[in-house]
């Protein structure tokens, strides 16, 4: 009985230690800078505040941040100094370095 109990008891260990690691998983974000473009009236026009698809967008791609700064193509975008003000905006980090 004492045996049944404890291979019981793993297997519900082993159960919820997948299931948990299953519940952290992250969905991978795929990077496209075109994926900011509502944000692109809030660049342009500094007085203008981000919309909410902006926002949207940039929690989603900052993790893509530091790629599109190494860039070569995407560098010079991404050093204008209103996106830093607009990710602040959102409430978004924006790597001081990368």
């Amino acid at each position: 009985m004492k045996r049944v109990s404890f291979v019981i008891l793993c297997v519900v260990a082993l159960a919820v230690v997948v299931f948990s690691g299953e519940t952290c998983m992250v969905e991978a974000v795929t990077c496209n800078p075109i994926e900011l473009s509502p944000c692109l009236a809030a660049i342009m026009v500094p007085s203008q505040p981000p919309s909410a698809a902006c926002c949207s967008k940039l929690k989603e791609q900052q993790p893509c941040f530091c790629g599109y700064i190494k860039d070569p193509t995407l560098k010079q975008y991404m050093n204008n100094p209103n996106i830093p003000k607009v990710a602040s905006s959102c409430g978004v980090a924006y790597p001081p370095k990368c």
